[in-house]
């Protein structure tokens, strides 16, 4: 599509290190491909096993049921993952029409995604605030502290709120001049969704909840073997990542120095309102 992985294989400006080469050509062909399948595979190994409990604790009576906008929210992530698959199949099969007639559903379901997680943020964010409100002397320090989590979560999901679609507006804007921009900016905007299924990867080392620390690293190592394979294949940074660098450290920085600050959590209650 327009929005995704526009002119994903068209020949990069410079010449490459590896001109020439047919294996390099077939990883150039197919690793936005491969980024795309493992995306989505980040994304089900997190959710999936988090959603199968959850579900068995709202059959329980242990949680309440999930709301609607949590719902739309899932449809709308997995068809936006499922349409940067597709986008990127259709460029490495040569079907460049289809891939174009296709961007005008990946803006919409991009645009929708946006502004439902503006909608879905505080709604998750009240429903352990109602609860903690009601709840009995005994249950309302364990709410407290899922609160006060809730309030760090806050500081991630404004972060994903404002530079996942920012990156992709500069994507989008560089889908005809610049395919090699387009195409890698792509995947970095898609990248700042995605520490919402690795936070739910049970097994991997985490700093989180006491910092946000490792959220930071393991979204720079699910873009690696991108990063990775243009260094190798041009022996430069390529722009994209100067950008991405650029706007998302001194995002990173303040996310931690504001983390599980009393100002912060005085903060994000006068924001929803609480």
């Amino acid at each position: 599509m327009a929005t995704i992985a526009g002119g994903f294989f068209e020949r990069e400006r410079r010449p490459d290190a590896l001109s020439g080469t047919p294996r390099a050509h077939a990883i150039d062909r197919w690793i936005f491909v491969g980024m795309a399948v493992w995306f989505i595979a980040i994304t089900l190994t997190g959710f999936i096993p988090d959603s199968i409990m959850k579900v068995g604790m709202v059959q329980a009576g242990a949680r309440p049921p999930f709301p609607i906008v949590l719902h739309m929210h899932a449809v709308l992530m997995g068809s936006f993952l499922l349409i940067l698959f597709t986008q990127t199949w259709l460029m490495a099969t040569g079907r460049r029409g289809l891939h174009m007639q296709l961007g005008v559903l990946g803006m919409v379901v991009a645009a929708a995604l946006v502004a439902v997680g503006f909608v879905l943020a505080p709604t998750m964010y009240y429903q352990t605030w109602n609860a903690l409100q009601s709840a009995p002397p005994a249950g309302r320090a364990e709410l407290q502290q899922v609160l006060s989590v809730k309030d760090n979560i806050l500081l991630l999901q404004m972060r994903i709120g404002i530079l996942f679609p920012l990156f992709l507006v500069i994507g989008l804007r560089a889908r005809g001049a610049n395919a090699g921009l387009h195409k890698r900016m792509m995947f970095l905007a898609t990248v700042m969704a995605l520490p919402a299924g690795i936070d739910r990867i049970s097994w991997l080392p985490t700093a989180f909840p006491a910092s946000p620390l490792s959220v930071d690293l393991y979204t720079v190592l699910a873009i690696s073997p991108m990063l990775v394979w243009d260094l190798v294949r041009n022996r430069r940074l390529h722009e994209a990542y100067w950008i991405w660098f650029a706007v998302t450290i001194p995002a990173a920085v303040v996310v931690n120095l504001l983390w599980d600050t009393a100002a912060w959590h005085a903060t994000a209650r006068q924001i929803l309102g609480v």
